[in-house]
């Protein structure tokens, strides 16, 4: 989206795009390595960076079960997530010799490619309407890849940017961010989830045994962010099956957690993930810190036009970050669109 007037320095849930705006379907932009540069240079990274570390500390040392506010459109949010659930329930899986990808979720995703237009704008304010087509695009994006039939960080990396998305154009409001995470980021993944084990996806890209998850990367670094100063919660507990199940319903991390220790049932003994095994290792997690500690940058620094913070707060992840996959570059549409004008930095 191009606009022809920007508030210096406001966060994307707080633009307003007020004079005019032109809402243009992404493409992609990012098909080569030396693309990831010019990536990395655009407004467009410095918006999605900040949107993540934003959120990540609106979420800091709390609860998923703690008392926030849920906006008239979180919950249309919830609506449309919802209804990509009950299409799961519509859509069986092809009886098919093949043991993974299914290919019933073709079916499903025609349903989602048809109709993420209505769904987009039954979540638009009126006047926000003719951004419907262009924000569509990373809803379709996040769900997996009708061709291979997998999913990946990639996608939900499009989740992430189609949430971006909705703060842009003012949808979602600076005091949903709370909402954001446990309610909507949380349900897409339990749709996500449901998705993976209905129709068999493969995950879009394996570290194997190395990989500490191989579709999701987002609810680490929140889910993190919750044991900030926790108490009496350790690292070395992830790996306790009794303190995982009894406090999965509070924590987004342990809820990762139960999904794993339930897949890995399903395989071999000993190929289950070793970077599973070493969450009790505090030479990948320090107590207290963990992917919290990202949080401890100041969100404005990462609407400045040198995003290199950002970029460093990252990296005090550490090891254990690395474990998992980054999202995939391209999955990520336009850096251009549909975030505010790219400003490019030498």
């Amino acid at each position: 989206m191009a606009e022809s007037e920007q508030r210096s320095g406001a966060l994307p849930e707080d633009e307003a795009l007020e004079v005019t705006t032109t809402f243009t379907v992404p493409k992609k932009e990012i098909a080569m390595v030396p693309d990831m540069g010019k990536w990395k240079r655009s407004k467009a990274y410095a918006d999605y960076m900040g949107f993540i570390l934003t959120l990540n500390e609106s979420v800091k040392a709390k609860k998923l079960t703690c008392v926030y506010r849920v906006s008239e459109t979180v919950e249309k949010l919830l609506d449309l997530l919802g209804t990509l659930d009950r299409w799961i329930n519509e859509t069986p899986p092809a009886d098919q010799p093949s043991r993974f990808g299914n290919k019933a979720f073709r079916t499903w995703f025609a349903q989602l490619d048809q109709e993420a237009e209505a769904l987009v704008s039954a979540v638009l304010p009126a006047d926000k309407q003719a951004a419907a087509p262009e924000i569509a695009v990373y809803l379709k994006e996040s769900v997996g890849n009708s061709t291979r039939i997998d999913y990946g960080t990639g996608h939900e990396a499009a989740f992430a940017a189609f949430l971006c998305c909705l703060c842009k154009v003012g949808a979602l409001k600076a005091d949903d961010q709370m909402a954001i995470v446990f309610k909507v980021f949380n349900k897409y993944l339990s749709v996500m989830r449901k998705l993976q084990r209905t129709y068999r996806m493969e995950p879009a890209g394996s570290q194997g045994v190395w990989g500490l998850d191989d579709f999701q990367f987002l609810p680490f670094i929140w889910g993190s962010s919750q044991f900030v100063d926790h108490p009496t919660l350790e690292p070395r507990h992830f790996v306790d099956e009794r303190v995982v199940n009894e406090h999965q319903h509070d924590y987004m991390f342990l809820e990762c957690i139960k999904f794993i220790n339930e897949l890995a049932r399903s395989l071999p003994a000993g190929s289950t993930s070793k970077r599973h095994e070493d969450l009790s290792n505090n030479m990948y997690i320090a107590k207290s810190k963990m992917f919290g500690e990202v949080s401890s940058y100041p969100a404005l620094q990462i609407w400045e036009p040198a995003v290199d913070p950002a970029v460093k707060a990252l990296t005090l992840i550490g090891e254990l970050r690395n474990a998992m996959k980054r999202p995939k570059s391209q999955h990520i549409r336009s850096t251009f669109s549909p975030f505010v004008e790219q400003r490019t930095v030498d």
